[in-house]
Parts: C-alpha cells; sequence; structure tokens
C-alpha cells in the first residue's frame, strides 16, 4: 500500500534537511513534500498549477507548518485550509519556533491538530517526529 505524503511547509533549507533526516530515522514511510512557502501551500492542497497532477501531488495525510512563511504566513494558510469543505478534516501540525501564547492559542482556535515548538538537537527531533507518526500516521 503506498502511503499519502506529509506535506511540510517551511522556507528554511535547514530545517527541511534535518526533518528529512528525522523522517528517515523515525522510521516515516509517508513520502516528505515540501514547499517553502504559503502561496506554494495553497497551490500543492488546492491541486493548481505545478500541482495539477494529483498523481505525482497527491493531497497529504498530515501538513506540517510553519508560521513565519514568505507570501503567506502559517495561520492565513491554516484558516484558509479550514475553510475549504475537501480539506477541513486534514489534519495539520504547526511546527514552529514561536512560543508565543497568543500563536498558539490562535493556532488552535483556527483548528489546528497539534503545536509544537520546533526542538533544538536531532535528537529532540526525532523524538517529536517519532510523536507525530504514532498520533497522525501509524
Amino acid at each position: 500500500m503506498e502511503r499519502k505524503p506529509v506535506l511540510y511547509v517551511e522556507d528554511d533549507d535547514d530545517d527541511v534537511f534535518f526533518m528529512r533526516r528525522a523522517f528517515e530515522a523515525a522510521d516515516v514511510r509517508n513520502p516528505l513534500k515540501v514547499v517553502q512557502d504559503g502561496q506554494e501551500a495553497i497551490q500543492y492542497l488546492s491541486g493548481a498549477g505545478p500541482y495539477a497532477n494529483r498523481a505525482e501531488h497527491p493531497l497529504p495525510t498530515l501538513v506540517l507548518l510553519d508560521l513565519k512563511l514568505p507570501r503567506k504566513g502559517g495561520l492565513e494558510i491554516l484558516k484558509w485550509i479550514r475553510e475549504q469543505p475537501a480539506l477541513n478534516t486534514l489534519i495539520v501540525a504547526v511546527m514552529t519556533s514561536s512560543q508565543n501564547v497568543l500563536d498558539i492559542g490562535q493556532a488552535y482556535d483556527l483548528g489546528a491538530n497539534a503545536y509544537s515548538v520546533k526542538p533544538t538537537g536531532a535528537d529532540k527531533l526525532v523524538e517529536m517526529v517519532r510523536s507525530l507518526r504514532q498520533r497522525f500516521l501509524d
């Protein structure tokens, strides 16, 4: 059985690199698709532009969403996702460096399924990815 991808919305190449390694170490078998800004995330999720081929770019089973993004912020994307009837049950886990209680509250108010502050250190990232796998992918 082919596993649906995880869509990682992240503009920092280093974070993407470490996330790919954490996926391997945590034995996540879902492919990791990456988009680098909010506008690209909306294109991917709506199957528009370069993401129109759903065989190549299937809807994800999980979205890992950074808050601080170019073009459209993470909270805007989360709000947009929850307004789309075809996507409003999509699992969205916010992964960001922000520990701001207002960001956390707003993310949950907009329908985030989880909110995690990006850990420092590879071991903690692997542990967090393992937890996401157990909660949302297994």
